[in-house]
């Protein structure tokens, strides 16, 4: 496999623009990858890192075919196997956006995906530790409504919180009002 580095990607191989989750490369969701795609049989140079949930195995995709739906539609498929978390509602088109056309991120359970203003979020990865020890006391309570974590249990689950371990917690920032939440999930 080649790394990131050591790979040109043509003008017109450029990656794909997902709305609600602006850096997959950088979250880990796609990866250098010289396989083939599973979907539209090209070795693209990239692949989804996350899950496929459909009744076939499916291990290997493109972000192109992510994007165009290709990826649910050949597969009966969807990328978001949790639920929209937040006080918003999202309409059918959001989540159809979100569970079948963008990268989802690998999670402990299930992969819920927050949702603010009547739209999903964006994604951005796991929390850096810094944001969540610096979270206000009202931080902390909104944290612990999104995770499930209890308010008590929280000061010493951040103490000791490494992004990508367990617990972990991922974050996302509202399109509309920037306001920055966070889901929690454990093994």
């Amino acid at each position: 496999m080649l790394s990131r580095a050591e790979r040109t990607i043509e003008p017109d191989m450029e990656l794909p623009q997902f709305k609600y989750h602006p850096d997959p490369i950088a979250t880990g969701a796609i990866e250098a990858s010289d396989e083939v795609c599973e979907c539209c049989g090209e070795p693209r140079g990239y692949k989804y890192a996350g899950a496929v949930y459909s009744v076939e195995d499916v291990e290997t995709v493109c972000p192109w075919c992510i994007a165009d739906g290709s990826v649910t539609r050949k597969f009966d498929a969807t990328l978001l196997e949790g639920q929209f978390v937040g006080a918003a509602e999202v309409s059918a088109e959001v989540a159809h956006e979100v569970g079948c056309r963008t990268p989802s991120y690998v999670a402990w359970q299930a992969n819920n995906w927050m949702a603010c203003c009547n739209d999903a979020c964006e994604f951005h990865g796991d929390a850096p530790a810094r944001e969540l020890k610096a979270l206000s006391a009202k931080g902390i309570e909104q944290l612990s409504v999104d995770s499930g974590f209890p308010v008590e249990d929280l000061h010493s689950i951040l103490e000791h919180y490494t992004p990508c371990g367990s617990p972990a917690f991922y974050k996302f920032v509202c399109r509309h009002c920037g306001q920055t939440r966070y889901t929690g999930d454990c093994d």
